[in-house]
């Protein structure tokens, strides 16, 4: 439910909180100053923030940047730098480093002086796992080895270490014990329960589009300005052929010495064992235990003497000695193991009491002579051996490979039947043909096929662990590109028309929204457009079913829980198709009892976002402090930058 009182509120607090600790999250360091805060010697024009005395370079923020694009790629591996930006991550960077930068420099300036120890540095150090050998523990040769391939000095890391602590030191007790009063989080919560009634109406373009069909020059200008509207993404044929336990000859059949060293290391598989199923009670005490079993032995059954002090019997199936010791204890084990059938054993301690203890049967199972498993050691050692040599033969391919054997040599020598697919995009579809599918064996592929720089780099692949390979390159690269315009025609000559009809559509929609304004009827201002548009669609939603769309809800409904009842507002469609004009015609507010459990939710969570509103308030209040100045023509090259390198 937090979720739906931050789209109400558009609190960005969660966003920066998660920024401002990645750098401790793990040796990533994304959206962390790992360069270290520059203190004095940066050249004006590459100073991005000056923070106090602190600066913050370009080069820190395109680290940072370029750091917390690996880490999204991690979840998102098709993001681009161009994306990211977009998305208003470098806003959030520069944030991160200068509230790092400027909580550091306040703590400095602070009359109680507050620091971090280097032992507390030391601790969160050996902590990450980055740093931690194979013993699971901190490894002086992996921090050293880690930190020179990253280029980075032990003294910087410990500085971001230092920002990151200070941070959580600072802001994370500012938010604890937060609180929401009973009355304000009543009406939050009502709030969260209300009902909209409106209309949604469309005024296309297509409406407004010029009766007379463009020219073909008129076309091909459009087409030339608007190609990358149409462009066909990149395509790749990907050639593959799949070796298996088919593809493994003459392999050879086990001796009888492997199979008899095999029934030797697996004699406890095959040796003679006994089973014993019982009925048990458990009781807290030895003499409780006692007196159960003298009541037992005295013609009460189990289950009826259990039964008497609210107690229950639980039948355990057929078990094994060694089993038996390991979930109950030796004690337990042997009461069973030397009861007769039908007997009641002398009571055992075991590791949740004291037990009493029915033998209901026996199970002998006389294990298999050599003989008897012969059948199926040998079918456990053929399928080793078919896997080893799958795995040898894998090896031997790219072994060829990386001596310059090109995939069809390999695959004949082989005897394997190479493979070429149609031209695939990147998700697996043939562009124009949506009924053909790539099968199971090429869909693995897909990612590596498309993340190859050139054709014929062959690579081998197990599709299935130890039991299916493939080897595969990429036959053929087609580049992103506009079709030719005679193929997408129609769809240009219909987009032209769309666009010409664009601003005969905005001037339209204001004209509506200013009859609207004057409380005209969506109906009678319709009529004064003079165009036939689309019927207005009704919308009657509670904010509830709204938040259930998250996180993707429809632009229009967004809106339509965004405006003051008896207004409308509009929006431009996509594409430059139109506009929607959003009408709100009534508010029903929600209603919620005091004692309604839900409210009781809301205020917790509600008082967790307050805590979030307070550290966003100390951070405003350390910022002011220590002063922070912008370079925004520096922040704005940086941008460009970023985005034209994609």
């Amino acid at each position: 439910m937090l979720g739906l009182i931050r789209s109400l509120t558009k609190s960005r607090i969660g966003a920066f909180i998660a920024l401002i600790f990645l750098g401790l999250i793990a040796f990533s360091f994304a959206g962390a100053d790992i360069s270290g805060a520059k203190f004095g010697g940066a050249d004006n024009a590459d100073r991005a923030v000056t923070v106090g005395s602190a600066h913050i370079s370009t080069i820190d923020v395109q680290k940072a940047m370029s750091n917390a694009l690996e880490n999204a790629r991690a979840e998102s591996p098709t993001v681009t730098m161009k994306d990211f930006v977009a998305q208003g991550a470098l806003e959030q960077v520069v944030d991160s480093l200068v509230d790092r930068a400027a909580l550091m420099e306040w703590a400095r300036q602070s009359a109680v002086g507050m620091g971090v120890s280097n032992r507390l540095i030391d601790s969160e150090i050996a902590k990450m796992p980055a740093f931690q050998g194979a013993d699971g523990k901190f490894s002086q040769a992996a921090y050293k080895a880690l930190l020179g391939q990253k280029g980075i000095s032990d003294a910087l890391l410990r500085d971001d270490v230092a920002k990151g602590l200070m941070a959580r030191q600072v802001l994370i007790p500012a938010g604890i014990g937060a609180t929401m009063p009973q009355s304000v989080a009543l009406r939050y919560a009502a709030v969260l329960k209300e009902t909209r009634e409106g209309v949604v109406q469309l005024v296309p373009s297509a409406a407004f589009a010029p009766k007379t069909p463009p020219s073909d020059a008129d076309l091909a200008a459009f087409y030339k300005a608007s190609g990358a509207r149409y462009q066909h993404p990149e395509r790749r044929t990907i050639r593959y052929a799949i070796f298996d336990e088919t593809s493994i000859k003459n392999l050879p059949a086990p001796s009888d010495a492997e199979i008899a060293t095999r029934y030797k290391l697996n004699a406890a598989t095959y040796a003679a064992f006994e089973m014993r199923a019982f009925t048990q009670v458990i009781v807290p005490t030895e003499p409780a235990a006692k007196a159960l079993a003298a009541e037992i032995a005295g013609g009460k059954s189990i289950e009826a003497a259990a039964a008497a002090k609210g107690l229950s019997a639980r039948k355990n199936p057929a078990t094994k000695r060694a089993t038996l010791e390991s979930q109950a204890s030796a004690a337990v084990a042997n009461a069973v193991f030397t009861a007769a059938k039908g007997a009641v054993a002398a009571p055992a301690k075991g590791a949740l009491g004291w037990y009493v203890i029915r033998l209901d049967s026996v199970v002998q199972n006389p294990g298999k002579s050599l003989d008897q498993a012969r059948g199926e050691i040998v079918a456990a050692i053929v399928a080793e051996k078919r896997k080893a040599a799958l795995a040898d033969l894998s090896a031997k391919f790219d072994d060829a490979f990386g001596s310059g054997t090109g995939l069809a040599d390999v695959a004949k020598s082989a005897g394997l039947t190479v493979i070429t697919t149609d031209p695939l995009e990147a998700n697996g579809a043939v562009p124009g043909r949506p009924d053909i599918k790539p099968n199971a064996d090429v869909t693995p592929l897909l990612q590596a096929a498309f993340g190859m720089e050139r054709e014929g780099e062959p690579q081998v692949a197990e599709i299935k662990a130890g039991e299916r390979y493939v080897i595969f390159d990429v036959g053929q690269i087609t580049p992103a590109a506009p079709p030719p315009l005679a193929e997408v025609k129609d769809k240009v000559a219909a987009d032209l028309q769309t666009s010409r009809g664009y601003g005969a559509a905005k001037a339209a929609t204001d004209k509506l929204l200013a009859a609207l304004a004057k409380k005209v009827p969506l109906a009678e201002a319709l009529k004064t457009l003079g165009v036939a548009v689309p019927p207005a669609q009704p919308v009657t939603m509670p904010r509830e079913q709204l938040n259930a769309m998250q996180p993707k809800i429809p632009a229009p409904l967004q809106l339509m829980f965004e405006m003051a009842q008896g207004t409308a507002k509009k929006l431009e469609a996509p594409d430059k198709a139109g506009f929607l004009v959003v009408v709100l015609n009534k508010v029903t507010p929600g209603t919620i009892k005091a004692d309604d459990p839900f409210l009781a939710r809301a205020r917790v969570e509600l008082g967790q976002l307050i805590g979030r509103e307070y550290v966003d308030e100390l951070r405003a209040a350390v910022r002011e402090a220590v002063g922070v100045k912008r370079n925004e023509a520096a922040i704005a090259a940086l941008r460009t930058q970023l985005i034209g390198g994609q």
